[in-house]
């Protein structure tokens, strides 16, 4: 059985940045308590501070999807709207290894 994991590529205004960390944080904290999460890790570009990769891994596409409709989700989507310096790219992938 493979996990669901998502690559969600984002790219903030300049002015952002502490602000969508802060933001990210409370939804990442969030995210791991959900049921079928397996990991949920946000990263930020060593070159370009204003580049980040949320890397989404849940142990089915329901869980993935059930995500999207959580309350700290759609929170989290609405205060970061207009923190972005062009429109978020998710990029899914089938996680391989580890096995669930």
């Amino acid at each position: 059985m493979s996990m669901h994991t998502t690559l969600v590529h984002v790219h903030v205004k300049e002015d952002c940045v502490d602000t969508f960390i802060e933001a990210s944080k409370a939804n990442h904290l969030a995210s791991i308590q959900e049921p079928g999460n397996c990991r949920f890790d946000v990263l930020q570009s060593p070159d370009d501070p204003t580049r980040f990769v949320l890397y989404e891994a849940y142990t089915s596409a329901d869980d993935a999807a059930a995500h999207k409709q959580t309350a700290h989700y759609l929170a989290w989507r609405a205060t970061v709207a207009d923190m972005m310096a062009r429109p978020r790219i998710g990029e899914p992938f089938r996680g391989l290894f580890p096995d669930l």
